[in-house]
């Protein structure tokens, strides 16, 4: 399961070494811009926008675009549905591009921030539970084991003669039950790393100090400021030319 496995960005490029508060940040403009308006200005130009930002993200365009594949297919899926429902094409390719909109933005917030880089962010400046963020920082560098596991579940499988993957018809039969055995060996591997990690005193809360601070600089804030900027922008082209239409009508 390919899709398991994180993107692993350049961390010299210009979108990867801003910090992980601001990328997040950035995101959430962009999407509550895109989440509170059904129109194809504004959604169109905050997804060339976000094209745009993909070239300096430091990510391989190549596995981008396959861990976005499924995105994309999805937006079609409803912007069709939308559109036939709605007898508009317009309607449908707003719909489409909306949700294109914010899947990306999310990704790219996600995919160039190195994961002990916004645990120490969520610590340090959004004040987070230290407990929380370093188990859910253990359980996102187990994450690309699901890949792995899984696939050594389908070779134990059919070496029992439990399951074939000849055709797809037999992949989606044994789903199923491998996708239980992976369920099963996570929640054993999450019970040995949590008596594992309290005995090394993650679970300690007094004189706990940061390892490597890191304070928000003025390409930060001005990411935030574009974000900001992209997002007034679009919304107001599109109510200066008619077609900026509310999520909920008021």
């Amino acid at each position: 399961m390919r899709l398991l496995e994180p993107l692993v960005p350049d961390p010299q490029a210009p979108l990867a070494r801003l910090h992980p508060i601001a990328k997040i940040v950035a995101a959430l403009i962009l999407m509550l811009a895109l989440f509170i308006t059904v129109d194809l200005v504004t959604s169109g130009i905050v997804v060339g926008a976000l094209l745009i930002a993909a070239r300096f993200s430091g990510l391989p365009p190549r596995s981008l675009a396959t861990r976005a594949a499924p995105l994309l297919i999805g937006a079609a899926s409803f912007g069709l549905f939308n559109a036939l429902l709605s007898q508009s094409a317009a309607a449908g390719a707003a719909v489409a591009l909306r949700i294109i909109g914010v899947s990306l933005a999310g990704m790219l917030a996600v995919a160039t921030i190195d994961p002990t880089d916004l645990a120490d962010a969520l610590v340090e400046h959004a004040r987070a539970p230290s407990r929380f963020v370093v188990g859910a920082l253990a359980a996102f560098r187990l994450f690309p084991l699901f890949s792995r596991e899984w696939d050594v579940l389908g070779l134990a499988r059919r070496a029992r003669g439990i399951e074939a993957d000849r055709t797809y018809v037999d992949r989606i039969r044994a789903f199923p039950g491998r996708a239980l055995g992976l369920l099963v060996a996570a929640i054993r591997r999450a019970t040995r790393l949590a008596l594992a990690m309290d005995a090394r005193g993650f679970g300690a809360q007094p004189c706990r100090t940061l390892a490597r601070p890191r304070a928000l600089t003025l390409p930060d804030g001005a990411l935030v400021a574009g974000a900001l900027v992209l997002a007034l922008g679009a919304t107001s082209l599109s109510i200066a030319l008619g077609t900026w239409r509310p999520l909920i009508a008021f």
